[in-house]
């Protein structure tokens, strides 16, 4: 991680920390360090225990978690203006990670020392009610990915993410194999539900890229339960 000149603002770019009394504002902004990672850093791993709350203020980082036999699955990622919920739980139970947090893209966040967050935590209500309201939310929806994985049909849950990774857009630029991470299943797996897509003119397929050709009928299958 490179530190940076500390950016005076941070705070306020997270709602639930520009409500803050003062005090704590101040304190955050003293004691933390504004630090950038360069694209596909490996910002936390396994076994190693977590000195700084992360508080994201540009970029992404995808969290996923591998397995013993290296089946890998993301669980979830972290935007601007988000924290990692995965960080928060290690911090209040002096854990290590048991799963990696992967820079996507280049990088910058607020890094708040264990101390701090800690001493916060402990004396301000309105910063452990930001904690823990985020904290809530995205083990919400974990509870959801947890529901997706177990019990809706690949074919659905394909046609989401490719929604999903389309933003809006025809062109998503991705692997079969990125797909399986991203939904927790084998490979051969997509491979055969791409297939079945493009036969139906849904989807178009080449090397890294898989272009949308009829959305409604992608978005009709994701919506079923």
């Amino acid at each position: 991680m490179n530190p940076e000149e500390i950016d005076t603002e941070w705070v306020e770019r997270f709602p639930g920390l520009s409500r803050l009394e003062p005090a704590t504002k101040k304190l955050l902004l003293q004691r933390s360090t504004v630090v950038s990672m360069p694209e596909s850093t490996v910002i936390f791993g396994p076994g190693k225990s977590p000195e700084n709350m992360l508080f994201l203020l540009s970029g992404t980082v995808r969290v996923q978690q591998v397995s013993e036999t290296g089946h890998e699955i993301v669980l979830y990622r972290i935007n601007a203006g988000e924290s990692c919920v995965l960080t928060t739980a290690c911090l209040l139970a002096y854990d290590d990670y048991s799963a990696e947090g992967i820079a996507e893209s280049a990088v910058k966040a607020a890094a708040v020392p264990r101390q701090v967050f800690d001493d916060l935590v402990a004396q301000s209500p309105s910063f452990r009610n930001f904690v823990f309201a985020a904290f809530s939310k995205r083990i919400t929806d974990l509870f959801l990915m947890i529901d997706e994985v177990a019990f809706q049909r690949m074919d659905v849950r394909l046609a989401h993410k490719l929604i999903e990774l389309s933003k809006g857009g025809d062109q998503i630029s991705t692997t079969h194999q990125k797909l399986s991470v991203e939904l927790g299943t084998a490979r051969e797996v997509i491979s055969r539900q791409l297939q079945e897509f493009q036969r139906r003119a849904w989807v178009e397929q080449s090397r890294g890229t898989v272009r949308i050709l009829d959305r409604a009928q992608l978005e009709k299958l994701a919506a079923r339960d």
